[in-house]
C-alpha cells in the first residue's frame, strides 16, 4: 500500500522540496552567523593581546636603542670627541639607519598592499566557470 507521500501530487513535493530547503539554508544562515560571531570574538581577543605584545616590544626596542646610542658615543668619546658632540653624532647615525630600515619597510608594505595584489583571482574563476556550466547545463 503506497503511503502518504507517494500519493500527493508533484505540486505538494515540490512546495516541500523548495520549504525543506529554506527552511535548511535559513538554519545554515544562522548557524554561519554564530560562527562567525564567535570567531570574531576570538580574533578581537588575540588583537588585544597583540597590541600589548607589541606596545610592550616597542618600549624594548627603545631601551635598546638608546643603549645602542649610549655605547657608540662611548666608543667615540674614547676615540677623544667631545661627550655632547658623541651623543649626538651616535643619535643621528641610529636615527638614519633605523629611518631607512623602516621607510624601506613601509615601502615593501605599501606595495603588498596595492589592489592589484589583493584581487581574488582563483575566486572570481571558480564563480565565472560555475555560472558558465549552469548556463550550459539549461
Amino acid at each position: 500500500m503506497p503511503d502518504q507521500k507517494e500519493r500527493a501530487p508533484i505540486a505538494e513535493l515540490a512546495t516541500e522540496l523548495i520549504a525543506d530547503v529554506s527552511s535548511l539554508l535559513r538554519k545554515e544562515i544562522a548557524l554561519a552567523k554564530a560562527e562567525a560571531s564567535e570567531k570574531l570574538d576570538q580574533a578581537i581577543s588575540g588583537v588585544e593581546i597583540l597590541i600589548a605584545g607589541i606596545v610592550f616590544t616597542i618600549a624594548a626596542v627603545g631601551v635598546l636603542l638608546t643603549a645602542l646610542v649610549t655605547g657608540i658615543a662611548a666608543l667615540f668619546v674614547q676615540w677623544g670627541m667631545p661627550e655632547m658632540s658623541a651623543t649626538t653624532l651616535s643619535a643621528v647615525i641610529v636615527g638614519l639607519i633605523f629611518a631607512l630600515i623602516g621607510w624601506r619597510l613601509l615601502a615593501n608594505g605599501m606595495s603588498a598592499l596595492k589592489a592589484r595584489n589583493l584581487t581574488m583571482d582563483r575566486t572570481a574563476d571558480s564563480v565565472r566557470r560555475d555560472v558558465r556550466t549552469a548556463k550550459e547545463s539549461m
